[in-house]
C-alpha cells in the first residue's frame, strides 16, 4: 500500500494482480545491468483485462518502462483506440520530469490511459509527482497492492533507493561461520564450512549486487573468481564488477571469459572505496573479504546488512569471522537485529542456516 492515500481505497483486480506479477518479473530481467537507474516494468491492460503490451527499462538513456510498453502497444492493429481507457500496471511511480527521456505521465495521458496501478512511489524528488499528476488529470490511481508484491517492488531497487538517500552504495557483508564463530580452522582451511546450498546462495547474491569486493589478502590466498554462476556451473547473464581493495599490490583475479570487469582500489579507507564505486554507478556492494575487511567497514559504520551462513559445526580455534572492532567492554557492543532465518539443506541431512541481520539504529533494550 506504498502510494497510500484515501484514493487508494480501490483494490486491484485479479487481472491487475497477475499483470503486476508479470511487470515485476520483466523488471528483474537479468540481461539489464544494475547501477544508477531503477529497474521498472509496465504491463498495459485493455478494459476487459487482457494484456495489450508490456515493457521494461533497460538502463540509462533507454526508454522508460511505460514508454516501452506504449510503443509496443501502438504496433498492434487498432492500437490508438485500444489504449483509450486502458490500465497501466507499473512497478514504480511514473516519472513526471524530463531527463534523457520525456515524462512518462505525459505519455500515459496522451495515450488515454484511464487507470494506473502503482506498486511503489518514486523516492527520487526529481522524478516524483507522477501519481499526483495522473490523478489531477482524472486518471484513477490505485496503490493498494498485496503486501507480497509491494515488498518485491521495494526489494527490486533497494540499492538504487539507498543511493538516493545516502549518496553511497548499499553494503552487504556475506560470511560463512561455524557455530562458534570461526571462518577458518587453525591451519587456515575454510573450504568448505558450509554446504552446496549455501554456495549456490552466494552466487545468487552476486547477481543482485553491482560489485563484489574483497581485500588484497583474500585475493592472494583464495584466488577467487568472484563470478556469478548458475547451479549448472555456467555464468549468469548478470556479472558483478570484481573489486580488490587494499594498498598492497593486488594480484590479478583469475581470467574468466564473460566475467565482470576487475578493479583494484588502492586504499584501506572504506569511505573512499565506496565513494569511488558510487561515482562509477555502483549502488550495491557485496563484501566477501575476510575478517579484517568486514571489521573495517563495521568500524566505519558502513555496513547495512549482514548475511551469515551458519554451519552446525564447531572448530574451537581458528580465524574469527570478524577482526578486532575496538570493543573493550560489553557496553560498547555492536547490536544487530535479526530480520530473517532460513534453513539451507546440506548433504547428510544437516542444515546450514542463513541469518539476515542489520545493525541496530537504536540501542537494544537492557
Amino acid at each position: 500500500m506504498d502510494p497510500g492515500t484515501t484514493q487508494d481505497a480501490a483494490r486491484i483486480t485479479p487481472a491487475e494482480n497477475a499483470a503486476l506479477r508479470r511487470a515485476l518479473e520483466i523488471a528483474a530481467d537479468p540481461a539489464v545491468p544494475l547501477g544508477p537507474n531503477p529497474r521498472v516494468g509496465c504491463v498495459l491492460l485493455a478494459a476487459d483485462g487482457t494484456i495489450l503490451a508490456e515493457g521494461h527499462h533497460r538502463g540509462a538513456g533507454t526508454a522508460h518502462a511505460e514508454a516501452d510498453a506504449l510503443a509496443r502497444a501502438r504496433e498492434l492493429p487498432g492500437a490508438p483506440a485500444a489504449l483509450r481507457g486502458a490500465t497501466a500496471v507499473v512497478t514504480l511511480e511514473p516519472c513526471d520530469h524530463t531527463g534523457r527521456t520525456g515524462p512518462c505521465t505525459q505519455a500515459l495521458l496522451e495515450a488515454g490511459i484511464a487507470r494506473a496501478v502503482v506498486a511503489r512511489r518514486d523516492p527520487n524528488p526529481q522524478a516524483a509527482g507522477g501519481i499526483d499528476r495522473l490523478r489531477a488529470a482524472g486518471v484513477e490511481v490505485v496503490g493498494d497492492v498485496p503486501a507480497e508484491l509491494a515488498a518485491t517492488a521495494a526489494a527490486l531497487n533497494r540499492g538504487w533507493e539507498h543511493g538516493l538517500a545516502h549518496a553511497r552504495p548499499l553494503v552487504t557483508v556475506k560470511t560463512a561461520l561455524t557455530l562458534d564463530g570461526r571462518a577458518a580452522a587453525a591451519d587456515g582451511t575454510s573450504q568448505w564450512i558450509t554446504g552446496p546450498a549455501a554456495r549456490e546462495e552466494v552466487h545468487r547474491l552476486r547477481t543482485t549486487c553491482d560489485a563484489v569486493l574483497v581485500g588484497t589478502g583474500t585475493a592472494r590466498s583464495d584466488r577467487p573468481t568472484l563470478t556469478a554462476r548458475r547451479p549448472d556451473g555456467t555464468l549468469h547473464p548478470r556479472q558483478p564488477l570484481r573489486v580488490v581493495m587494499g594498498t598492497s599490490e593486488a594480484p590479478d583475479l583469475p581470467a574468466v571469459d564473460g566475467a565482470g570487469e576487475a578493479l583494484h582500489l588502492p586504499t584501506r579507507d572504506p569511505s573512499a572505496a565506496l565513494a569511488t564505486l558510487f561515482d562509477r554507478g555502483i549502488r550495491h556492494v557485496l563484501l566477501e573479504g575476510g575478517p579484517t575487511l568486514a571489521a573495517a567497514f563495521l568500524r566505519a559504520g558502513l555496513v547495512d546488512e549482514l548475511i551469515v551462513h551458519l554451519a552446525p559445526t564447531l572448530l574451537g580455534a581458528g580465524r574469527p569471522g570478524v577482526a578486532d572492532l575496538g570493543i573493550t567492554t560489553l557496553a560498547q557492543r555492536l547490536d544487530l537485529e535479526l530480520t530473517d532465518v532460513a534453513p539451507l539443506p546440506t548433504p547428510g541431512g544437516a542444515r546450514d542456516l542463513r541469518l539476515t541481520l542489520h545493525p541496530r539504529t537504536t540501542p537494544a533494550p537492557a
